[in-house]
């Protein structure tokens, strides 16, 4: 992954679509929290792959709740509210923070970025180990467009075609390829998951589909603060 970190990796936001699916989710994400406030009075998130302007894009939603944010990525960012904290880890690893030591782990769009099935095994196996509820949410494999490069079908194509298609246009949030070697760069930088895939790497959750038109967008896992599935 770039020095960016996943963050820079994420499926681009247009002025509707991807921000009002991803704001829409969200909510389910806030129903845990209100399960941890219920019993806790406050809550402790550990976002991995978060960026601050994820938070401040949902702020409206989080309203009064008393919750405090750990964003974690592969470089740390200056935060100015004091409800959030930035740290420098990788999500594979995450030996610094201790076991259950957050309340809820939110990780949107992260685990297909982070290698292969090895790397991600290891993602999952840090996210269950944090919290006793988390919510992970992926791009599914089997929705038809491509989410990075907003293309249909492409991630379905043999590689030399993907190839010869990101260095004929730009396409997506990753622009024209100039070469191979940046052609095969954006393709090796996620790895879409199916519900199979998800079922495996979080065992203890129940994945939920994010549906458009009938067709499974997004694959959710989810396991609630009381530590059983969604």
């Amino acid at each position: 992954m770039t020095p960016g970190g996943w963050a820079a990796a994420r499926i681009g936001l247009g002025p509707n679509g991807s921000r009002v699916f991803r704001r829409k989710r969200f909510m389910l994400f806030l129903g845990l929290v209100d399960e941890v406030l219920a019993t806790r009075g406050t809550c402790r998130i550990v976002d991995i792959g978060g960026e601050a302007a994820y938070w401040s894009d949902v702020a409206d939603l989080i309203g009064a709740r008393s919750c405090h944010v750990t964003l974690v990525n592969l470089t740390s960012a200056g935060v100015d509210n004091a409800q959030f904290s930035s740290i420098a880890g990788d999500a594979r690893d995450l030996a610094a923070l201790g076991d259950m030591s957050f309340d809820l782990v939110h990780s949107n769009s992260v685990i297909e970025h982070v290698g292969r099935w090895q790397d991600m095994l290891a993602m999952a196996r840090e996210v269950r180990r944090l919290a006793p509820g988390y919510y992970v949410q992926t791009p599914n494999f089997w929705f038809p467009i491509e989410p990075h490069c907003s293309t249909a079908f492409f991630h379905w194509m043999p590689v030399p075609v993907r190839i010869s298609m990101l260095m004929r246009k730009p396409r997506g949030i990753w622009g024209m390829a100039p070469d191979v070697t940046t052609a095969m760069g954006q393709i090796q930088s996620n790895d879409l998951l199916d519900f199979r895939q998800m079922s495996t790497l979080f065992p203890d959750a129940t994945i939920q589909r994010e549906r458009v038109a009938g067709l499974a967008k997004s694959l959710i896992a989810i396991r609630r603060p009381g530590g059983r599935g969604g």
